[in-house]
């Protein structure tokens, strides 16, 4: 048996996975609501803003060592098996918040949900390098992007109703499943990689493998990858790290406080952020696929990864930081800030999946998911650092003083990669 096409089959199943981990983390978000919001989590557990941002932490933490850990677990298993133990357990983690009585218990199931989550991500920017050639891979990963983007515009109107038909924990119930029923099918048709898969046809396995550079065609299972002081001795290297640092803030401040600003500034109910969240998703699920598919064309044009990453890259970071300006500027309205975050999302995914790309550029086998993780871990440090400044600066002044830092890190990450890369190309 031969399946047509078999690395978009595989690549389907990532954005899927993507979509059901953004579905998991955004749950707590969307349910929170308030200490006077009847039913809700903070209601229900006597639990504060600070609460929530602790809590965020907690998760972002563990996210964090989750990047390293899991980049390393995927160089050391293969993507098959790494995203069954991820997948797996962030699954369950996500099923038992159902079972959370109290700030300590919410905690635990945050912990082991933000180290596993984490996985995805190696995961999927080491699977895209494996199953499609170079001039493929940005829109790739800009499919599996729009699955981080898709998953948090079905959350919204879909959490919340399940929130108000039943509950937050038999909502957590219903989600955590999703995750446990993907592993049959991923087990299904990710057999092997394209070297040895038994469905794959030859044309397929030609094209991919072809397309690649000469250190991935060379690549075994048995290829020693490097470590991360071998992998940081490289310039190019800290393009992904400080570039990383940061561009991740500015999803992850959108991600994680945009119901809660909802919630403060204009007073909104789980209902009506089940209406409003899900649209600035749309920008960026529009993003994810655009940005890999512009920078495709151009590299494909130009015969020049450098020239098409770069690009890509830049356009996004304009149009990220034209968003931001207007956030402060003009975002006085519930539909007028919606729409800016719109656009501001559409220039985040426009740029990332290039970003994200980076560490399959630069290396090859087992020296990617390292290098994807670390980088992921570094960036989430800095969404760190934000989440601990945001309650404090907004109690004290307003959110404005966030919308100013993300807006002044768009030109230091992207600057950061045009400074360390001078050409994008594989260092081996």
């Amino acid at each position: 048996m031969k399946l047509k096409g078999l690395r978009w089959w595989i690549i389907g199943l990532i954005f899927l996975a993507t979509v059901i981990n953004y579905i998991d983390r955004s749950a707590l978000s969307i349910m929170w609501g308030g200490e006077n919001i009847e039913g809700s989590i903070a209601q229900s557990l006597g639990l504060t803003k600070y609460h929530y941002g602790l809590i965020s932490n907690v998760f972002m933490v563990a996210y964090a060592l989750g990047q390293l850990f899991s980049g390393k677990l995927f160089d050391k298993v293969g993507t098959r098996i790494g995203y069954v133990i991820s997948i797996g357990v962030w699954g369950l983690s996500s099923f038992l918040h159902s079972t959370v009585r109290g700030f300590l218990s919410l905690a635990f199931f945050r912990t082991t949900l933000g180290l596993s989550e984490a996985g995805n991500w190696p995961g999927g920017v080491k699977s895209n390098a494996e199953w499609f050639p170079i001039k493929e891979r940005a829109i790739a990963q800009g499919l599996f992007n729009a699955g981080a983007s898709i998953g948090s515009v079905i959350a919204p109107p879909f959490i919340a109703t399940l929130f108000v038909a039943f509950g937050w924990r038999i909502t957590f119930m219903v989600v955590g499943s999703f995750g446990i029923i993907w592993i049959i099918p991923w087990l299904l048709v990710n057999k092997a990689g394209p070297k040895k898969h038994p469905w794959i046809s030859q044309e397929e396995q030609k094209y991919i493998l072809e397309g690649q550079s000469k250190a991935d065609r060379e690549a075994t299972d048995d290829t020693k990858g490097k470590s991360l002081k071998e992998i940081l001795s490289f310039k190019q290297s800290w393009a992904v790290v400080i570039g990383r640092f940061f561009l991740e803030p500015i999803w992850w401040i959108f991600v994680t406080w945009m119901p809660i600003y909802l919630f403060d500034v204009y007073g909104f109910n789980v209902k009506e952020v089940g209406m409003f969240l899900w649209v600035p998703y749309v920008g960026a699920a529009a993003g994810s696929i655009i940005g890999g598919y512009v920078s495709g064309k151009i590299i494909a044009k130009t015969n020049s990864i450098d020239n098409g990453r770069k690009t890509t890259i830049l356009i996004g970071g304009v149009i990220m930081l034209a968003g931001l300006i207007a956030t402060i500027l003009i975002g006085d309205t519930a539909e007028k800030f919606v729409a800016i975050v719109f656009f501001v999302l559409f220039g985040f995914q426009f740029a990332i999946s290039n970003v994200q790309t980076l560490p399959s550029d630069f290396f090859s086998g087992k020296s990617v998911g390292s290098l994807a993780g670390l980088g992921g871990m570094i960036g989430v440090v800095s969404v760190i650092i934000m989440n601990f400044l945001v309650p404090v600066i907004v109690d004290n002044l307003s959110y404005t003083p966030i919308f100013i830092i993300i807006a002044i890190f768009v030109p230091l990450g992207v600057g950061a990669i045009y400074y360390f890369a001078k050409n994008i190309e594989s260092v081996e």
